[in-house]
């Protein structure tokens, strides 16, 4: 039996070729937290994130009180609760079948996308989806609704999730719609929306003829450290094949960084992960198709690789060959070490993915090979990895249970990577309130930013102090000093 990998309400489905595998490699530590059942919250389409709380929070696209999907609370030792079920209204005006993970907004809310549901009913007779906030307890308010007007300058269908910007905004892409430059649908926007609902359109790609300005945006967008947002296209550019752009909070013509060249070819093909810039200013991606090694319907393994925003040169890093793993997604995470780690969906030593380990350089190791369906502990990993402030890595996959299919969120320790903590926002002026997220902050005794120190703090739980930047304080690392030693952020906390 095989694992489907389609998104529902996607324009254009696409085929991977997911069969399975379960190697243990020595010293890594794979657990199952939580077995979405289908006669409860199931079907997710998306990695997690971590609450002020300490939680996970997810989505799944089917589920929950009316079918039609649910976010969810779920605590590191596995207990779930659903804290909102979608469809709740008539005709779900409050949107339908999430499939992108929520964001922790600065208010602490969580804000995140439906790809149905709403009010926008112009191309969608069910609605075009929606953009949402929810509060830790549940309570959801809808902040715009796609293509309620003709000819839906807005786009629609949002299978990808928010960021949240330096000036507090909400920023994301849709891949479908996006006014009359195209008689194809799949055409696509990048978009703003202020915490309080104001939608402003960017940018409405396939402007150009061939869409050599990027067709069908589907990665959620990241903001570099000069300010500006990187995202991909899955198709259009200047080989039809998709590309790496950068546009401004101002919206205006995209800047078209680099663009793909064809289903096999070393550089890759029509990517959909989201991209990390590291903590050496470069940004890195991957390609789920592509690369020189053939897997599946001639189209390539898949490929990563690295993009420097300043000159626009791009390196291949690293070539899928189906044995070394398959068709990566999910995008990179970078660990304390300095390391990327991320997904590959299927090939691998059973055929059943592998969690991957990458230098800045290029090396790739392989850390776990995921089992060969049908097995229960876990195939065919999606939507990428997600890190806690814990070190341990989250993610999604498949498992065979008693002849039945169902999903399961799995954790993996991987070697040397500690408990570490994450400021947010990310960056802040001198004064500015910043809230630091841990596992275990009690008993906290000092804070200090890039080696200055903040002498007021509160401790307000053991996963959260309060505090602001400190006259004097320059871009570094965040530290804070527990009993049971010190914690840093991974990412450097930048003071403009």
């Amino acid at each position: 039996m095989q694992r489907a990998l389609f998104r529902a309400g996607e324009a254009v489905a696409f085929v991977l070729l997911l069969l399975a595998g379960c190697v243990f490699a020595a010293a890594q530590t794979l657990k199952t937290v939580y077995t979405f059942e289908t006669t409860g919250p199931y079907a997710p389409y998306a990695d997690v994130v971590q609450g002020l709380d300490g939680n996970l929070y997810g989505t799944t696209a089917d589920g929950g009180t009316n079918g039609a999907g649910t976010v969810y609370r779920l605590t590191p030792a596995g207990t779930l609760t659903t804290i909102y079920s979608f469809c709740s209204l008539p005709s779900c005006a409050d949107g339908e079948s999430p499939n992108a993970p929520v964001v922790l907004g600065t208010d602490g809310n969580f804000y995140g996308t439906t790809i149905g549901g709403g009010t926008g009913t112009v191309y969608c007779g069910e609605g075009c989806g929606t953009v949402f906030k929810l509060t830790p307890k549940g309570v959801l308010t809808t902040l715009h609704n796609f293509c309620t007007v003709y000819p839906c300058d807005d786009g629609g269908l949002p299978v990808s999730g928010l960021v949240q910007g330096t000036d507090g905004n909400f920023y994301g892409v849709a891949p479908d719609y996006g006014g009359e430059f195209n008689d194809n649908f799949a055409q696509g926007t990048a978009y703003k929306i202020t915490p309080s609902g104001t939608f402003t359109t960017l940018y409405a790609f396939c402007q150009q003829n061939n869409c050599t300005d990027g067709q069908m945006p589907r990665a959620p967008l990241v903001q570099g450290t000069n300010g500006q947002f990187y995202g991909t296209t899955e198709n259009g550019g200047a080989n039809g094949y998709g590309e790496i752009f950068e546009i401004s909070s101002a919206g205006g013509t995209p800047a078209i960084v680099y663009s793909f060249d064809q289903p096999v070819d070393e550089d890759g093909s029509e990517p959909f992960s989201r991209l990390l810039q590291a903590n050496n200013g470069n940004f890195y991606g991957m390609a789920q198709f592509g690369g020189t090694s053939p897997c599946f319907l001639g189209y390539g393994c898949g490929t990563l690789f690295e993009m420097n925003p300043s000159s626009g040169e791009f390196t291949w890093e690293f070539d899928f060959n189906s044995t070394n793993g398959a068709n990566p997604e999910g995008g990179f995470v970078q660990g304390g070490d300095g390391n990327l780690y991320g997904i590959a969906s299927s090939g691998g030593s059973n055929d059943g993915g592998s969690i991957f380990k990458m230098t800045p350089s290029g090396t790739m190791t392989t850390l776990y090979n995921f089992c060969a369906n049908p097995c229960t502990a876990g195939y065919n990993p999606s939507f990428g990895l997600f890190q806690a402030t814990n070190g341990l890595f989250y993610g999604i996959a498949g498992s065979e249970q008693n002849g039945n299919d169902y999903e399961i969120m799995f954790s993996f320790q991987a070697p040397g990577l500690k408990p570490f903590i994450t400021a947010l926002p990310a960056s802040g002026k001198v004064g500015a309130p910043i809230k630091i997220l841990g596992s275990d902050l009690t008993g906290a005794t000092a804070v200090s930013f890039n080696g200055t120190n903040q002498p007021a703090f509160t401790v307000v739980s053991r996963t959260e102090i309060t505090t602001t930047v400190p006259t004097g304080a320059t871009t570094g690392k965040v530290a804070v000093t527990t009993p049971a030693g010190s914690l840093s952020t991974v990412v450097p906390f930048r003071v403009p």
